[in-house]
């Protein structure tokens, strides 16, 4: 298992601050301000389940069926947001937990999942929202000559 949480992202998560804001310079030109997240203080996270090629799909199942995966996914708390099947990759989850969660979600993986797939964790934020906030205000300017 790969865990990629960049220290900022991490203190962010936790203290309801996104890590947008945390790096985000005092003037940054052509960016609407980002102000602190008002959210209900839970995190995301994305997780890739990358397959083991040399197993097949039958393989797969009945190794997690055997770890108790579908007994223990998703933990109790735990919103799964978005679930996909990439060809050649895996699966991409993406999940919304409190972060008091954290530990629990890892644990559960670690103990049903390893073995068929190997894991990536990123932390993650929405952000259609700024992108169509950004792009009416960029809209709005003038064209450069």
């Amino acid at each position: 298992m790969m865990l990629r949480l960049p220290i900022l992202a991490v203190m962010a998560a936790l203290s309801g601050v996104s890590a947008a804001v945390a790096q985000q310079p005092a003037s940054a030109p052509n960016v609407p301000p980002i102000a602190p997240s008002t959210g209900d203080g839970s995190m995301m996270m994305t997780v890739f389940m990358r397959h083991d090629q040399s197993k097949n799909l039958k393989d797969i199942n009945e190794i997690i069926h055997k770890q108790g995966y579908f007994d223990q996914w998703p933990p109790a708390g735990v919103e799964v947001v978005s679930w996909y099947v990439v060809m050649g990759i895996g699966q991409i989850m993406t999940l919304k937990f409190p972060p008091e969660k954290l530990r629990e979600v890892n644990v559960v993986l670690e103990n049903t999942i390893w073995g068929p797939y190997r894991t990536d964790f990123y932390p993650t934020y929405e952000f259609k929202s700024v992108y169509e906030a950004q792009k009416r205000m960029m809209q709005a300017r003038p064209k450069p000559q």
